[in-house]
């Protein structure tokens, strides 16, 4: 498909002339008048428009800027007297993509359309591609339309370009670590690496190793030489999680690379690597408390603190529940093969009077407890945890307890049913912890709750049907 080109002239031997020059090239609209463009503009697609400065009575200047701030803008040229260029800088300033003198010469105009074709089309690709980033790596995963939600996406925005170190506080299931991710897509380096080390997860003596790497004999045990996860990282961002938890020793290797050398050697080496790294750490503690109680440095303190992003608790943005609601329960759903789509008013009334201790990650947990639960297109305010019930005013289990009776206590398939209950309830839902602690699958575990959840009809004794029992735990 070729190049749709509108242009406007009041010229009829100039807008004639053109169109018969273009037309091989391009699809060629005319208009000989602001009117006749607005209505071209109105009801057909034009990627560039090429016009004149000086149209009769119109002023030429004024619809190029009408043009160019409609939705979706065509690019436009402008065709100018000599003693006009001066309007035709300014219309520039504005945002019209180039100017050319009349006469025109004709191979010299086809070049400049094709050029400003071309740079209509990168930039059009790239804001598609900065789109995408933003959908896959971005902002999709930082659902929020509240008002301290804005400010964290726009701080996001407008630090994610620099090379500045930022700490990110706030309390656990914040959503810390999707911020860092944020912060790296957006940045000039999403190409590039994101290595994330939790540095609470690690003993004092192994987070050394872990971050800057060690030789071969450094220690007990290095039977090869290991690259650290600053190496690994290198061109891209690195996210020290729990950055509070670090012990000393290791606060004093980490002011080196965040110092101008930024710089490190290896456990074991003398030689220093020289590292580009953009640093995002995140913490729940209070940094500044440490430094004054001795228990962090100030100067490691300082370099981290350039540009500080604070994370709200679900508790002080809970108009964003019904948004985070909905993106978990169609995730929920899709991942354990149910057909739940919404909760029913008592149950979005809990999850509001509801504190949520364990923020947006508690909130998830919540919403596949309740999706698991559910045994219609509604979660309902019994198929949520105990906690959260307990906010709604409904105390005691989601569900009785199916204590066999007496005469059927070794009846494994009765048992069943009673096992599996109490292990969802001892995980608050979480089908991957329940199933770990049966011993058994996810995927059978789902399989098993769809069974249980079949209307029971009343069979013989002796069993004929060819339906799948369920097997035992």
């Amino acid at each position: 498909m070729q190049p749709t080109i509108l242009i406007i002239d009041d010229e009829k031997h100039t807008r004639d002339g053109l169109r018969a020059s273009l037309e091989d090239s391009f699809d060629v609209y005319i208009a000989a008048s602001g009117a006749d463009a607005r209505a071209v503009l109105e009801n057909e697609h034009v990627d560039l428009v090429l016009t004149d400065l000086r149209l009769g009575g119109e002023d030429g200047m004024a619809l190029i800027e009408e043009i160019l701030k409609r939705p979706q803008p065509p690019v436009v040229i402008m065709m100018t007297a000599y003693g006009s260029v001066d309007a035709a800088v300014e219309a520039m300033k504005r945002g019209a993509y180039d100017f050319i003198t009349k006469p025109l010469n004709i191979d010299r105009l086809e070049i400049l359309i094709r050029r400003a074709l071309r740079s209509q089309q990168v930039e059009a690709e790239v804001v598609q591609l900065k789109q995408k980033v933003e959908k896959r790596f971005g902002f999709e995963r930082l659902i929020g339309e509240s008002g301290v939600m804005h400010e964290v996406f726009e701080t996001v925005k407008q630090v994610a370009p620099t090379r500045a170190t930022v700490l990110i506080q706030g309390e656990s299931g914040t959503g810390k670590e999707l911020v860092a991710q944020a912060l790296h897509a957006l940045s000039g380096r999403p190409k590039e690496k994101f290595v994330t080390v939790h540095c609470a997860a690690l003993p004092e003596q192994l987070l050394a190793s872990e971050l800057f790497g060690h030789e071969k004999g450094a220690f007990t045990g290095a039977i090869e030489r290991r690259i650290g996860r600053f190496e690994q990282a290198n061109g891209g961002t690195i996210f020290l999680d729990e950055i509070g938890e670090i012990d000393a020793q290791t606060q004093v290797k980490l002011l080196r690379v965040l110092g101008e050398e930024r710089a490190f050697e290896r456990l074991g080496s003398n030689n220093p690597i020289k590292v580009d790294v953009r640093v995002v750490a995140a913490t729940n503690k209070d940094l500044a408390q440490m430094v004054r109680d001795g228990k962090f440095r100030d100067d490691l303190f300082f370099r981290l603190n350039v540009v500080t992003l604070e994370l709200p608790p679900l508790r002080a943005r809970k108009d964003d529940l019904p948004l985070l609601v909905k993106a978990f329960i169609k995730q929920a759903a899709e991942e354990n093969g149910k057909t739940v789509a919404e909760l029913t008013s008592e149950a979005m009334a809990a999850l509001q009077r509801y504190d949520w201790p364990g923020n947006v990650r508690e909130l998830r947990t919540a919403i596949e407890h309740g999706v698991v639960m559910a045994t219609g297109a509604k979660i309902t305010l019994r198929d949520l945890p105990p906690a959260v019930r307990a906010a709604g005013g409904l105390t005691g289990p989601a569900m009785p307890k199916f204590a066999p009776p007496r005469e059927l206590a070794l009846d494994v398939h009765a048992n069943e049913e009673s096992l599996i209950l109490q292990a969802l309830e001892s995980t608050k839902g979480n089908v991957t912890h329940a199933a770990k602690k049966l011993g058994i699958s996810r995927r059978t575990l789902h399989r098993k709750l769809n069974l249980l959840r079949k209307p029971k009809v009343d069979a013989p004794d002796h069993r004929t049907s060819t339906e799948p029992q369920p097997n035992g735990v």
